[in-house]
């Protein structure tokens, strides 16, 4: 099939942007949308069944570990692409902790390149925020920018010296991109692998406070404040980060939020039986705190769902909890999770939670997608929201398995996509013949 005109028949086309939430067909042209409408037809058109199903912008993901360049026996740009695509990601933003760090023109010009021979998915690269992510000396950001990045962070390292990050703050008001913060006070944290509460206390192990993630939030939202800088907070897990964030938005400061998957559906209690799956940074935490991060995304304190999809190869995380590696992989699971943890349980509208998957991370980054409208970029996730399957490792096709819902029975998942009119995931197979 190619990219021709397409014709997308028969779907309820839930677009947040045009504030479209009914039956609608979506003609496509040469990878642009040309027309939105009720009953569309056009001769010689390629046509993709949407009945029963949902028709979406394609998803967004603001947060992915794809381990290229260096870390390839964790995840390749080809694996991590064929991910996302199942999970109905069109776009996803590559963190910079890679080997070398994406801190030179130099290796974004290499990821651009790479990934441009993958061909699957749009990949918006983050530069460091410093020079190897040691939280020193600030990359060359212009030269960045100039170079395709899409905002600056460190992620997996906090900035800890805040006078490098007021500095990079003041950057982002010439550059017009976001700083990316991992907010973690390590000096509260040394050693900690869970939740500090009464699970850790219960099973023994050193706990990571809700302080830890805290103290940073307020540092650098004070930051924020005093140089009129862009700020997004990534991977928020704690009822206080969120109230705190609430706050500065009302103040008026220039500062955006995220929130996972797990953080939204798991809590400490996960970690009972001690599974190196449920270690990852921040880590769950309290029931109170998972109540606190729905409703920051409800009312729109928490901007967007990104997945943090941090894969690790399975000798790495299948030590012991203390040895094993943080993170977890979350493209393929994240649309089914949430749909079956908090819309089917009415805790979220449909239309509330595509728009934290498409419309709300565009707006974050200040991109031109996560719209279905005339002209827009046809990015589109097509899924069904009532088929049911289980969560098992032999059908990721990322590498790392390191999943904290294997077993998981999930009600709904993406059918189909498309990257700028291009149908690159169909009936839930990939285009080019690989089995999904």
């Amino acid at each position: 099939m190619t990219s021709g005109k397409i014709l997308i028949r028969g779907g309820h086309l839930i677009d947040p942007a045009g504030r479209i939430d009914e039956p609608m067909d979506l003609l496509i042209e040469n990878g642009k949308v040309l027309e939105v409408g009720k009953n569309l037809k056009a001769g010689g058109t390629t046509v993709i069944e949407a009945k029963g199903k949902v028709v979406a912008p394609g998803f967004i993901d603001l947060h992915v570990h794809l381990r290229s360049p260096g870390q390839e026996h964790k995840e390749t740009l080809l694996t991590g692409s064929r991910a996302a695509l199942k999970g109905g990601f069109t776009t996803v933003c590559a963190m910079a902790n890679t080997d070398p760090v994406v801190d030179s023109g130099t290796v974004v010009e290499y990821l651009k390149a790479q990934n441009a021979k993958v061909g699957l998915v749009n990949l918006l690269p983050y530069g460091a925020v410093t020079v190897g992510l040691k939280g020193e000396t600030l990359t060359e950001m212009g030269e960045l920018q100039g170079a395709g990045v899409v905002g600056f962070s460190d992620d997996g390292m906090p900035v800890l010296n805040a006078g490098v990050m007021r500095r990079a703050l003041e950057y982002t008001r010439m550059t017009g991109l976001p700083v990316i913060s991992h907010c973690e006070e390590k000096a509260l944290a040394p050693k900690g692998v869970a939740h500090e509460g009464k699970t850790s206390a219960r099973l023994g192990l050193t706990g990571i406070p809700s302080e830890a993630e805290t103290v940073m939030i307020a540092r650098d939202l004070l930051l924020a404040q005093g140089t009129g800088g862009r700020l997004h907070i990534a991977h928020v897990s704690t009822a206080q980060g969120v109230e705190l964030i609430r706050q500065a938005k009302k103040k008026g400061l220039h500062v955006t939020a995220e929130v996972t998957p797990h953080h939204l559906t798991l809590t400490e209690e996960a970690l009972n039986t001690y599974d190196p799956r449920f270690k990852m940074n921040p880590p769950l935490r309290s029931q109170e705190d998972l109540e606190a991060l729905r409703e920051g995304l409800k009312d729109g304190t928490l901007d967007a769902v990104a997945t943090d999809h941090a894969p690790h190869a399975l000798a790495e995380k299948e030590a012991d909890l203390g040895a094993a590696p943080f993170g977890v992989v979350g493209l393929e699971t994240a649309l089914g999770v949430l749909l079956t943890e908090l819309v089917h349980r009415k805790i979220l509208s449909l239309k509330e939670l595509i728009a934290s998957l498409s419309l709300r991370p565009a707006q974050v980054l200040g991109i031109d997608r996560g719209a279905l409208r005339a002209g827009s970029a046809a990015d589109v996730t097509i899924l069904d929201t009532e088929t049911d399957w289980t969560v098992e490792s032999g059908s990721f096709s990322s590498k790392g398995v390191n999943s904290p819902f294997l077993g998981w029975r999930l009600k709904g998942r993406v059918t189909d996509v498309l990257v700028a009119g291009k149908p690159v995931f169909l009936s839930g197979k990939f285009t080019n013949g690989e089995s999904a």
